[in-house]
């Protein structure tokens, strides 16, 4: 591509114009490195769109004055700026589950791929390259879109921290999860009845097809389930009041970070109340689904593989134990639950979150509606729907 430069030699520090691509772009160098801005079109004989050189060189000199690039102390690298952003983040009280999974991003692919780039260094261009190469390497968009999002935070921390003038995330398309990443999986009626059936009887199995049993019909996500104690158990008002959460060997509060509680039905109280008879950690801070035998939390891996060789043994296709509160959700909405309730019953903070469920909502008198505006006159199955037009003199 050829560069054409304007003008005669300039005074030392005083920036340059050039023409690159039919834009104008100004070059100057602040604490010895090199800035170049883009300033704007450049302006064609016989138009008025685009800017004239005195334009380009008006803009170049405000810009000279508003940017300044972070003095050499503080030219930190990617790597440095995402691990002062955590520990920002955990003394702002952050989840340790969230500052898990930032970890874990920048560990197996910010680190890697742009760590070492000093933040100044970082454009456009290789936040592209670094997304195009996490999907080449077979990640999903999904996962893709969040080690994109905690970038973008890296930058936009570095960027409020005065350690970079501009976040190159910006502008940076996030690729779109494909509709088996996004697609609600649940079981239905039957499938339930067949799992709970599957779970041997034994001492683990009581705590295991309770536990199943109240997922299905509370939406109560694992943690909470592995959280859960006796004393949130209220038989009188029938209700589950949901308190903490239970991820990685650490208490702490539910995902939406307040209580909330959700009804407790007739038959889930049945099982935890025979749950609770047979159990020798009856006191009101013992586990509800704590190991039968120890009182201490279930395993999360070992939970996960004992539900899974349940749903072979049932012959139900293979679906996430997360997916059991999907089940609850499709089948309150179905049952006319209004979507805020349903909102408060599984904890979402956010609405958009549980209209995912609103296609399984019935709509009141919908078919009466549709029949109503398509009703004739003619007795038989047919009719003429006639058209009136009016013209216009």
């Amino acid at each position: 591509m050829q560069t054409q430069r304007n003008g005669g030699r300039r005074s030392h520090g005083s920036g340059g114009l050039i023409v690159k691509g039919g834009a104008y772009y100004g070059k100057w160098r602040v604490d010895g490195r090199q800035v170049m801005r883009r300033l704007g079109p450049v302006r064609h004989p016989a138009t008025h769109d685009g800017l004239t050189k005195t334009q380009a060189e008006a803009r170049l000199r405000e810009l000279m004055a508003s940017v300044t690039e972070p003095p050499a102390t503080e030219r930190i690298t990617v790597q440095e700026a995402a691990e002062r952003l955590l520990a920002h983040l955990e003394a702002m009280g952050r989840k340790p589950s969230t500052l898990r999974a930032y970890r874990s991003k920048l560990k197996a692919q910010i680190g890697p791929r742009l760590g070492e780039k000093q933040l100044g260094r970082v454009a456009r261009e290789d936040v592209e390259r670094f997304r195009d190469g996490c999907l080449r390497d077979g990640l999903s968009a999904k996962y893709t879109a969040n080690a994109l999002g905690f970038l973008h935070g890296v930058f936009e921390f570095a960027v409020r921290k005065g350690w970079a003038t501009s976040n190159p995330c910006r502008y940076v398309d996030t690729p779109k999860a494909l509709d088996s990443e996004t697609a609600i999986r649940f079981l239905e009626p039957g499938e339930v009845e067949d799992l709970l059936a599957a779970v041997p009887d034994s001492d683990y199995g009581r705590v295991q097809r309770a536990l199943y049993l109240t997922a299905v019909m509370t939406g109560m996500r694992q943690g909470e389930l592995l959280a859960l104690r006796w004393q949130d158990v209220d038989w009188p008002a029938q209700r589950i009041r949901v308190n903490r959460n239970y991820v990685r060997g650490q208490f702490g509060t539910p995902k939406s970070r307040r209580g909330r509680s959700v009804p407790l039905a007739d038959r889930l109280g049945g099982e935890l109340d025979r749950l609770y008879k047979a159990s020798a950690f009856q006191a009101d801070d013992d586990l509800v689904f704590g190991n039968p035998h120890t009182g201490k939390p279930m395993n999360g891996h070992t939970l996960t593989r004992t539900y899974q060789a349940a749903l072979k043994r049932a012959g139900v296709r293979q679906v996430r134990f997360h997916d059991l509160r999907h089940t609850f959700g499709t089948r309150m909405a179905a049952a006319g639950v209004p979507m805020r309730t349903l909102q408060e019953w599984m904890g979402h903070r956010d609405f958009k979150t549980t209209l995912i469920y609103a296609d399984y909502a019935p709509g009141a008198h919908e078919v009466e509606l549709v029949n109503g505006a398509f009703a004739f006159d003619d007795a038989d199955d047919t009719a003429i729907i006639r058209h009136s037009t009016k013209r216009v003199g």
